[in-house]
């Protein structure tokens, strides 16, 4: 057996490891250290006999004591939802008038919608319900279907074009590109952009003003401000949903494009969508 060597500074014995003429010493460790770590022992084999802790084939270890962050947080909810009862049972008995006239019930809603919002619009309308190319700004004025909300309700609760509910609103432009002759298309782009602006041709703005009192006024209207029993937009507001300049106008009369929004009310219940229309009426369009 090897010789124990002995620093001869701080006359500790060293652990034999060697660097570089360095020798490592064997210290102990500190006491307070040691009986804290033997007391980390002790309380993690008092934890694995109270609480749940050992994986098993099929389930794990209960505890003792059977508390688990997952009986607490269901506990919670319950708890939770036994609150929100009493308001969500207002709402689905209510009229949409009636919980707008509540001030504390529409308060409720309004909460409730924007955290229905966030989850579901917001893939399409964006976080601030600010829209896209193809999808609606819901903080304008500016509506396809009108903006009260009865109307909102009816567009949440039933879709646009969604073939799934019977009761979806159904309503398409038809594509001009077989209806119209090429330059009538053009000079029908160059009036509608004359409304707001001007047309890179504006000796197509009279011409196309009669194609558009023959094929298009009867949807948009004669001052092309829209109709909302058709859900056709307003075109003298420079809000534009799908398109953007002369020539993606034009396009738009030719092929023009169809969104769909899904019904709600099958996915998210009647509450939830009443409550989405409080909300979306709440954001500073609503009539």
């Amino acid at each position: 057996m090897a010789q124990k060597h002995v620093d001869e500074i701080s006359g500790v014995e060293t652990t034999g490891h060697e660097w570089d003429g360095i020798r490592e010493l064997n210290n102990p460790m500190p006491r307070w250290w040691v009986w804290t770590f033997y007391a980390c022992i002790v309380w993690a084999i008092g934890y694995t006999v109270f609480y749940p802790a050992w994986p098993l084939l099929t389930t794990n270890t209960k505890g003792i004591l059977g508390v688990t962050n997952r009986s607490a947080l269901t506990g919670e909810l319950a708890t939770a939802k036994a609150a929100q009862s009493v308001y969500l049972d207002k709402i689905a008995a209510l009229s949409l008038a009636e919980i707008a006239a509540d001030p504390a019930l529409a308060e409720f809603a309004t909460a409730g919608g924007a955290a229905a919002f966030r989850v579901n619009c917001t893939p399409c309308h964006g976080s601030g319900a600010q829209g896209g190319i193809g999808y609606p700004n819901l903080n304008d004025d500016d509506w396809l279907w009108g903006g009260d909300l009865e109307t909102i309700y009816t567009t949440l609760a039933h879709g646009i074009r969604y073939e799934s509910d019977p009761d979806t609103r159904v309503s398409q432009m038809p594509a001009f590109v077989d209806i119209l002759e090429p330059e009538q298309i053009k000079q029908v782009a160059a009036y509608v952009v004359s409304l707001t602006g001007t047309p890179a041709d504006p000796s197509m703005i009279e011409p196309g003003k009669t194609v558009f009192a023959d094929n298009c006024a009867a949807c948009h209207g004669a001052d092309a401000k829209g109709g909302r029993d058709f859900g056709a937009p307003n075109l003298a507001d420079a809000i534009w949903l799908k398109v953007q300049g002369e020539a993606q106008i034009a396009g738009q009369v030719a092929n023009p494009k169809h969104g769909v929004m899904p019904a709600w009310t099958a996915r998210l219940g009647d509450t939830t969508v009443k409550e989405l229309a409080i909300y979306v009426h709440s954001l500073g369009g609503g009539e």
